[in-house]
């Protein structure tokens, strides 16, 4: 009997230590319940009866909306979280309890995915452990620091993407992993990269960002490559907002990935037919085709052929003028104009194109409207130290100092001003050289012509010497009129014994208006003078030998 006493005391003894280990088991874990709202102090603390010796003690805040409103009021039932004792006094939070009530409902919506889930939120807290993350739902998960996978330590409110790594054995917790999500992202990523330079196959991606050198196009969750601008079309380099939106849908071709710096590289052109290829053997040098102006930059226009190929028409091929004005001047953005091929390299993806083997060539619409002799009236276009140059027609025509006027010295300079008008002679046409020498000499009257009115061949002149030269003098006679005294012409004179500015007096040997040429003879001059003299003499001797035949007649008589 004593013996079943005490083995029913033992027993009592067990139980009540089991009962004791249970009751301090459930006081060291988290637990949510229901407590009752006893009283509010001073709008400040919150008394809650969890079945303790103690109330619980909440922050008001806990039981207000954002606004400061009370949600209960005292002898409500509300959801607690007592997780310890400080003192015997339960530690209580209300949110924790709704938190962990989100967390179960989560859970239990999300069984049959949690493996795959990707947990998108922000961190909303820090402990020693690692962040608190929370979703859009209000849901909070647990981000431990080893699983954060983060170079500096971020702020509050960061957003973060992270994989479920393990649920709390009561269901109420959810540890979540950056790492784990940035590894399985990178894993995928490299097996799509694989696929993608493997088999070489055309995706749709979107367009992401663009840049000025080119466009970041998503091809899968996470994985993005760059299409550089040289790759967007067979044109060649353009700018990827002329074409593309944020959000647009493009096929795009992987063409390369450099593992190293995880970068890869995309291509659309590489998705559609070499338009290359296809106009080789039917595009030949001399062949006219209808383009359209693309884009006009300073040296010249690109034309678009229609098929994604671009060629370029040099300013220097859009005109016959020597010094072209802006391309603008002769072409519009979006026209169509034919033009001839002039080169094409297939290889090298290079056409260049002509406008001006189309238009008349000036030179020869020139010479069917002007000839050599034809009085006109011109602009001046430019301004050299030689000349200038004038534009007859759709030419221009070299007008030399020297062919200016009459005056000694004259510069067109001096003269005149680009944009002058001035009517000039076309004096010679070189077809071969495709030059025109104009004249406006000619259409003066010269010094010669005015001399010729009061002058003529035999009238006496005089002249200083203007120079000497091996074939004879040049002397100056009146209104700056020129005339030459060839060495045949000078004797009696010595002409090394003349000097610049001695006085001449010859007579006018010849005189061509028409060729301005004037010649003075001063051996001619002293015939004249000979001559004369011989008929003075002879008039004299002449006068005395009658008067003495009549003197002896008279004495006869």
């Amino acid at each position: 009997m004593e013996k079943e006493v005490n083995m029913g005391m033992e027993n009592t003894g067990e139980d009540f230590a089991k009962m004791l280990e249970e009751h301090e088991n459930k006081r060291s874990e988290s637990r949510v319940i229901d407590g009752v709202i006893v009283e509010i102090q001073d709008n400040e603390r919150v008394l809650v009866d969890v079945g303790e010796k103690q109330e619980g003690i909440l922050n008001i805040k806990e039981i207000q909306d954002s606004e400061g409103n009370l949600l209960y009021q005292p002898g409500d039932t509300i959801k607690v979280m007592v997780s310890g004792y400080r003192n015997e006094r339960p530690i209580i939070s209300h949110k924790k309890a709704i938190a962990k009530e989100k967390v179960k409902s989560f859970i239990e919506a999300n069984k049959d995915n949690l493996e795959n889930m990707v947990i998108e939120g922000r961190i909303v807290g820090k402990n020693r452990g690692g962040y608190i993350v929370e979703n859009d739902e209000g849901v909070q998960f647990f981000l431990p620091n080893s699983q954060s996978f983060f170079k500096n330590k971020p702020d509050t409110g960061r957003r973060v993407s992270a994989k479920i790594l393990k649920i709390g054995e009561n269901n109420d917790s959810i540890v979540i992993s950056r790492k784990k999500f940035i590894q399985e992202l990178a894993q995928k990523r490299k097996e799509i990269i694989d696929e993608l330079m493997q088999e070489d196959k055309v995706v749709e991606g979107t367009v992401k960002k663009i840049t000025n050198y080119g466009m970041f196009v998503e091809v899968a969750p996470g994985v993005e490559g760059l299409v550089h601008y040289n790759e967007i079309s067979y044109k060649g380099p353009v700018n990827p907002a002329k074409y593309f939106n944020e959000g647009d849908k493009v096929n795009v071709k992987a063409i390369n990935y450099e593992s190293d710096k995880n970068r890869l590289s995309l291509s659309i052109k590489a998705t559609q037919p070499d338009p290359w290829e296809e106009i080789k053997g039917e595009l030949e040098p001399g062949d006219v085709i209808n383009v359209t102006i693309s884009n006009i930059e300073p040296y010249g226009a690109f034309v678009d052929l229609g098929n994604d190929i671009e060629g370029l028409l040099h300013i220097s091929e859009m005109t016959w003028e020597k010094k072209p004005k802006h391309p603008s001047e002769y072409v519009k953005e979006g026209e169509q104009i034919d033009v001839e091929v002039t080169e094409i390299d297939i290889e090298n993806r290079k056409l260049r194109v002509s406008l001006k083997n189309l238009l008349p060539k000036p030179f020869e619409e020139f010479l069917q409207n002007y000839k050599e002799g034809d009085v006109v009236e011109g602009e001046i276009t430019s301004l050299t130290d030689f000349g200038a140059f004038v534009k007859i027609g759709a030419i221009e025509g070299l007008l030399h100092n020297q062919d200016l006027g009459w005056e000694k010295g004259l510069k067109a300079k001096d003269l005149f001003n680009v944009g002058d008008t001035t009517q000039v002679k076309i004096a010679r046409i070189d077809r071969e050289k495709e030059r025109v020498s104009l004249d406006r000499k000619s259409l003066q009257e010269s010094p010669l012509e005015k001399f010729a009115k009061t002058h003529k061949v035999g009238d006496v002149v005089k002249g200083t010497v203007r120079d000497i030269k091996d074939f004879g003098v040049f002397i100056q006679l009146e209104d700056g009129v020129d005339a030459l005294v060839r060495n045949e012409d000078l004797a009696p004179l010595k002409k090394e014994e003349l000097n610049k500015g001695d006085e001449i007096e010859g007579v006018i040997s010849y005189l061509d208006t028409q060729n301005n040429r004037l010649r003075v003879s001063v051996r001619r001059l002293q015939k004249m003078k000979e001559k004369e003299a011989l008929r003075e003499i002879n008039q004299e001797e002449s006068t005395t030998l009658g008067d003495i035949i009549k003197e002896k007649l008279d004495r006869q008589g």
